[in-house]
């Protein structure tokens, strides 16, 4: 049995909005992709720190487009998903699929204080 490498779920949400962007996301506009999809505020700070560790991980890779006015002379870093990052999605995805297979939750439970073993 291969030893697999699961993504956590942040790193999936980083990972699923740079492939919604097919390699022209940026932090601030992978930044806005997570926040209108999940409802969930995120720090700019988080979204470059996943980054740089999926980086790492051969999950995404990088390159810096052209140098612009409106930023200073600074250049945007673009992300795209690489295969091992498009397989680590996949296998994250299989795994979960299996784990809620054949399972049904109360959707009282919580509302009656009842834990769900």
């Amino acid at each position: 049995m291969t030893k697999r490498k699961f993504l956590g779920e942040f790193e999936q949400i980083v990972l699923l909005a740079v492939a919604r962007m097919h390699g022209e996301g940026y932090g601030m506009a992978i930044r806005r992709e997570i926040e209108d999809r999940t409802a969930r505020g995120v720090s700019i700070g988080a979204i470059y720190a996943t980054l740089e560790r999926l980086e790492g991980k051969g999950y995404v890779i990088s390159h810096a487009g052209e140098a612009t006015a409106e930023r200073g002379g600074r250049a945007r870093r673009y992300f795209a998903v690489t295969p091992t990052g498009t397989d680590g999605l996949l296998q994250s995805r299989d795994m979960l699929d299996s784990m809620w297979d054949g399972l049904e939750l109360d959707e009282n439970a919580g509302d009656r204080g009842q834990e769900v073993a």
